[in-house]
């Protein structure tokens, strides 16, 4: 399988006071630090190859996940650096590890998803990234993506319509050739690539039926909390 990027590098100011000495990969997740789980969950679906994309208090996230063999995973790491770069341009610089082709998802997300079919799906679309989407109709966070008949025809997270009833769902499948004319050392947002790539015809879509977890927020962290304690106690 395709390997997978996961963006990490944020400052997770929204889990304040937690992560004003943790980064947000480590916060506790009912007994289990997050990015635990969430490695735990890549093996399972037959993920071999993780590349941690890591900044604000990275040395921790290291540390804890090491080379990735006690997960049963290749694990390496690309680093901000000194400043930071951005969803997009953190995986600019990450490239070099990535190959031609990898999924992308954020460090605080929890996806109930089949990668094998996202990666399926990619293949079969013959387009340079998809994204997998969700309708939303603004219960989670405000809809940006008009999707029909399982055609993606616009994302848009900045300017969204309303006519867009679906969500980014949080997992990708990108071209490494869509990244690399990008400046190596200048911040951007995945979004944009997104978004440009979607007004082009030239981004799929996968249509998801099961909510995403994330642990962005306060509140995102509880619910995720009760999703792991019910699962646990079946």
């Amino acid at each position: 399988m395709l390997p997978v990027a996961i963006l990490a590098g944020g400052l997770a100011t929204r889990l304040h006071p937690i992560t004003e000495t943790i980064p947000k990969s480590l916060v506790d997740v009912a007994g289990i630090p997050f990015i635990v789980r969430q490695l735990d969950y890549l093996q399972h679906q037959g993920i071999t190859d993780v590349i941690l994309c890591i900044g604000y208090l990275g040395e921790q996230v290291k540390a804890l996940v090491g080379d990735g063999s006690s997960f049963g995973l290749k694990v390496t790491y690309s680093w901000d650096g000194p400043k930071l770069m951005g969803t997009g341009g953190a995986l600019r610089q990450a490239l070099p590890l990535l190959g031609e082709q990898f999924f992308v998802f954020y460090g605080d997300s929890y996806l109930p998803i089949d990668f094998r079919k996202v990666e399926k799906s990619f293949i079969h679309s013959c387009k340079p990234a998809l994204m997998t989407v969700l309708r939303n109709g603004d219960l989670w966070d405000k809809s940006n993506v008009l999707f029909l008949d399982g055609i993606l025809i616009e994302y848009n997270k900045r300017n969204p319509i309303p006519e867009m009833a679906y969500i980014d769902y949080g997992l990708g499948i990108v071209s490494a050739v869509v990244l690399k004319d990008v400046p190596l050392d200048e911040p951007f947002d995945l979004a944009d690539i997104y978004h440009n790539l979607s007004v082009q015809g030239d981004l799929a879509g996968y249509e998801v039926f099961e909510r995403f977890y994330e642990i962005g927020s306060l509140k995102g962290l509880e619910e995720t909390v009760n999703y792991f304690q019910k699962g646990e106690k079946t």
